[in-house]
């Protein structure tokens, strides 16, 4: 269920713009994204992805023509825990800037404004989150997982 009865918007000076209409989200592009060129959801389903998504508060990242750019998506009750996730900028377009506008613009969510607990997982970009206040778990004995 959608939490807001409006869509927010983030914009740069350049035309690119972040925001969480899910009406401009291309759902091809993002599941080629994370399908066939990100690490973490290597063969992830076109239903997957379209599950994740309307399940999901996803922001689009648009260039000044309308093409998205780029991707995340929180999955959060907006209570208690957020998870930010698929986060990923399209090869062409990083350098730009554009994913610390994204994150920038995803941590400035309205829905994550009073959650307490934030978390992301990544391989190689720390010094992309740690600039948001990410730091490693600091109780990693406490977290479990179950994978299928």
């Amino acid at each position: 269920m959608w939490p807001y009865a409006h869509t927010v918007e983030w914009r740069r000076d350049d035309g690119h713009r972040v925001t969480d209409d899910p009406q401009l989200l291309d759902l091809d592009r993002i599941h080629h994204w994370l399908c066939e060129e990100s690490y973490w959801a290597t063969g992830r389903s076109m239903e997957a992805v379209r599950q994740s998504v309307e399940g999901s508060i996803t922001l689009g990242c648009y260039a000044p023509d309308g093409t998205q750019v780029a991707v995340c998506r929180w999955v959060t009750d907006t209570a208690t825990f957020g998870w930010l996730c698929d986060v990923f900028v399209d090869r062409n377009c990083r350098g730009q800037g554009l994913g610390k506008f994204l994150v920038s613009s995803a941590m400035a969510h309205p829905a994550v404004q009073d959650v307490p607990l934030l978390v992301l997982g990544t391989r190689d970009a720390q010094g992309l989150y740690g600039r948001f206040g990410f730091v490693s778990i600091s109780e990693p004995g406490r977290w479990m997982e179950r994978r299928t």
